[in-house]
């Protein structure tokens, strides 16, 4: 006899949802033509010092325009598609899931230059769980764009509880920012580390302490 095929609860309704849950954002400008990002390219390229027209660099603003369209796909991408479809067949499970050491690389806002480390999700859910890729996908579409860790926290956080309603959400992400390794203060292998909990995970401090053994447990 087949195995019984878990219960797929689909869609979410769009109603109460924050903006950058419900789509992806809506460019606030009109994107320029490929060819004037890439003789923006060129202009850098002088800028540095350099000469955009010599051998080497002649096909450098068509990578680095190819490269943008690929590390910031974030910005055509919705948080609510991703988490779209869950299942409803879980028995008597009654803990939270738990996904950790989730490597994502982003861009800071302010240099435009890479952080990159490591994101720790965790939500009790109600009677119905999100496959648990999803979760490394919802970070990338939020990694994927110019980004602050801060708020890039908040928004996995806030998806998190507006799409999947859970008891509680815990989001700890881990990441070195190139902006202050390689650059200004010079600190390479320095971590900023921040955290947001709802629910469960914010009003018992017990949740918190096992959120974070576990993300800890086993890190060498």
């Amino acid at each position: 006899m087949d195995a019984k095929k878990p219960t797929v609860v689909t869609p979410w309704p769009k109603q109460g949802l924050s903006d950058h849950v419900r789509a992806a954002p809506e460019p606030a400008v009109p994107r320029p033509s490929r060819e004037k990002a890439e003789e923006a390219v060129r202009t850098l390229l002088a800028f540095a010092g350099d000469d955009p027209a010599r051998e080497g660099l002649l096909d450098t603003p068509k990578r680095v325009v190819d490269a943008y369209d690929e590390m910031f796909q974030g910005y055509r991408e919705c948080p609510l598609d991703v988490l779209d479809k869950t299942f409803g067949e879980i028995g008597s499970y009654n803990d939270f899931v738990l996904v950790k050491d989730i490597t994502f690389n982003s861009h800071c806002e302010h240099h435009i230059m890479p952080f990159f480390g490591k994101a720790h999700i965790a939500y009790k859910p109600v009677e119905r769980v999100v496959g648990l890729s999803k979760l490394a996908r919802l970070v990338d579409v939020y990694a994927k764009r110019l980004q602050t860790q801060e708020h890039m926290t908040s928004q996995i956080a806030t998806a998190l509880e507006e799409i999947l309603k859970p008891q509680g959400v815990a989001v700890m992400l881990e990441a070195e920012h190139m902006c202050m390794s390689i650059r200004g203060v010079t600190k390479p292998g320095s971590l900023t580390v921040t955290t947001q909990f709802s629910g469960l995970f914010d009003n018992n401090p017990q949740e918190q302490v096992r959120f974070m053994t576990m993300v800890r447990g086993g890190q060498r």
